[in-house]
């Protein structure tokens, strides 16, 4: 190849301006950036489209799944208000019904296996079991001792 110049050319070329048959630096360098600048965008995109899932699995929620269903609402339909509602849901506290409603059933199944089999629960006084005698009701504190009161006197207006 002739590495003269042509004669309408200037005489000092830019050094981005390659020679006829060379690698073009400039391009290959821009081709990587633009590949990077991409990979870092759809990174980032995605890492702030997660971000109310992780909030919510971090802690804990009990609306983790309805959160995740949003996020995958909001990035296959580009609708940016089921990301919101997802990130509003992600930072509410909703309070524990089902751990609640779990451990009252599962105390009252205690209570109806024992009354079944005719024995008393487990934390029952023996001697107020047999009923209330003459009146007298045994109540058990929460501090362990137990007190008694007279329902007789109680009625009476006492």
């Amino acid at each position: 190849m002739d590495k003269t110049l042509h004669p309408a050319a200037i005489q000092h070329l830019p050094a981005f301006v390659t020679a006829p048959g060379e690698t073009d630096v400039l391009m290959v360098v821009t081709v990587f950036v633009l590949l990077a600048s991409v990979i870092a965008f759809g990174v980032l995109f995605l890492t702030l489209h997660t971000l109310p899932e992780r909030m919510a699995h971090k802690s804990h929620k009990l609306q983790f799944e309805i959160v995740a269903v949003l996020g995958l609402l909001a990035l296959f339909t580009h609708m940016h208000i089921f990301w919101v509602a997802g990130l509003l849901l992600a930072l509410i506290d909703f309070p524990d019904f089902g751990g609640w409603s779990g451990r009252i059933a599962g105390s009252l199944e205690k209570i109806a296996d024992n009354s079944s089999r005719g024995s008393p629960p487990e934390n029952a006084d023996p001697a107020a079991s047999h009923g209330p005698q003459d009146g007298v009701v045994s109540i058990k504190r929460a501090d362990g001792g137990a007190s008694r009161s007279d329902l007789t006197s109680a009625k009476a207006g006492g």
